[in-house]
């Protein structure tokens, strides 16, 4: 058998991810400034005053030209276990100043930190959320649902009927890997309000950008709280390098 070919794999301008998330540094140990202009990474700054470096990913274009817009990326499940325990105790404790019964987790990435923030907040279990439809899932429980990561058609999330005694009627604290669009949370949103439940807050690792914050809102209007390990802005390249996006 042939070994597979890696070459090419990545765009030009943007490195492979292998040797990302893997740790966190002091200011004094980050190999880059932690300013703008960036070239092909992000250093974002944790409550605690450390930095996680973050790979640049390319915004695909239309044409299949050079990408003019890019975003810090954070792949929990491929982050050491370490990182990713970190990461957690900082969403807990921004989490633990709202009031809920129960924590949700969001697929896929959001259940990388679901667990470990329930567990930090004092709760033996949580609710996972998911995209596999078992056979006795219904239909009903069920919500289409889309990223600006995978923006392909036909994906539904789903709860298990099994566990809708636990979201019924409860204040729930909905955790994901990152909010961006807002798009994938909102679905969450509809289908946990369909289930009965009223979302207390919303946790995530990462809180990219400010597009979310027009989608993130209650029914009266009220923007729903939501607490985050760190930010980081969506980026436009100029001629020398990327910086935030310019609103």
């Amino acid at each position: 058998m042939n070994p597979i070919d890696l070459t090419g794999q990545n765009l030009p301008g943007f490195d492979a991810t292998t040797d990302y998330w893997q740790t966190t540094v002091t200011e004094a140990e980050l190999a880059q400034s932690p300013l703008p202009p960036y070239a092909r990474s992000y250093p974002a700054q944790l409550p605690d005053g450390r930095y996680l470096l973050l790979p640049l990913r390319g915004m695909p274009t239309a044409d299949g030209s050079a990408p003019d817009r890019c975003v810090a990326s954070l792949i929990a499940n491929q982050a050491s276990m370490d990182v990713t325990e970190q990461l957690a105790l900082h969403m807990a404790n921004a989490a633990k100043v709202h009031d809920f019964d129960v924590v949700i987790g969001l697929p896929t990435l959001g259940l990388a930190f679901a667990p470990l923030v329930a567990k930090h907040l004092g709760h033996s279990r949580y609710v996972p959320l998911g995209y596999s439809r078992k056979y006795w899932y219904r239909d009903e429980l069920s919500e289409p649902v889309s990223s600006i990561t995978t923006p392909g058609k036909g994906k539904l999330l789903y709860v298990d009927p099994n566990q809708l005694s636990l979201i019924a009627g409860k204040r729930v604290l909905v955790v994901d890997d990152a909010v961006s669009s807002g798009t994938t949370m909102v679905s969450g949103l509809n289908l946990l309000a369909r289930c009965g439940a009223e979302v207390a807050a919303i946790a995530v690792a990462m809180r990219q950008g400010t597009q979310w914050q027009k989608k993130l809102v209650r029914a009266d209007g009220s923007p729903i709280p939501v607490v985050g390990a760190y930010d980081c802005p969506r980026m436009e390249r100029r001629a020398d390098g990327w910086w935030p996006e310019s609103v």
